[in-house]
């Protein structure tokens, strides 16, 4: 990439940050999202919201990551779905049955690409969320938190390489609008079903 590409691609992704930055803000200010920051969370919070994201990986691992199949190299190393549900095992809870989370039909790509944005995304703010749930004794030996482990001290390094794919993939097909779109609509989606469960 030459340097005026970079300014492109530093541009686009400015823009998807700031033009989503409301509907992420809204998503972390729900009780349940913020049941996990809380210096006293219960793990039941902690198994509820575990719950809830697996909602979101199963509907992303079964939808979204087949329109990527061979665009993006280390996709299959992205899978979470399993993450969550090794954590609730060993915290002795049922993974309740699967919702779908992003209701809509045939979404185009660039559609796609915001969503995974956001659930990419959502590792990266796990690692944060991780140094508060540790604190719980039950959860305090690395058990319970591979989840919010991420991709453990490659998870930097993992968000880094999605963003130069997704900012390479805005610049060649010049799709920033609706892979914006995409990054609203699964805010506003996984807030909805936070929110209603």
């Amino acid at each position: 990439m030459n340097t005026n590409s970079t300014t492109v691609a530093s541009g686009f992704l400015n823009d998807l940050k700031t033009k989503t930055a409301a509907s992420h803000k809204k998503l972390e200010e729900l009780p349940v999202s913020m049941s996990i920051m809380s210096p006293d969370m219960k793990i039941e919070e902690y198994a509820k919201y575990l719950n809830l994201m697996h909602d979101v990986h199963a509907d992303t691992e079964e939808n979204v990551f087949p329109l990527f199949s061979g665009l993006l190299e280390d996709l299959e190393k992205r899978r979470k779905k399993q993450l969550i549900e090794a954590d609730l095992s060993f915290l002795n809870y049922e993974v309740t049955n699967s919702e779908k989370v992003f209701k809509t039909e045939n979404i185009s790509i660039p559609f796609a690409l915001g969503i995974l944005y956001v659930v990419e995304g959502s590792t990266l703010g796990g690692r944060f969320i991780l140094k508060n749930v540790s604190r719980v004794p039950q959860l305090s030996t690395d058990k319970g938190v591979s989840y919010f482990n991420g991709y453990g001290d490659r998870t930097g390094s993992f968000w880094k390489s999605f963003l130069n794919f997704l900012a390479a993939y805005e610049q060649q097909h010049n799709c920033g609008d609706t892979i914006i779109e995409g990054a609203v609509f699964a805010f506003d989606s996984i807030y909805n079903h936070f929110e209603s469960r």
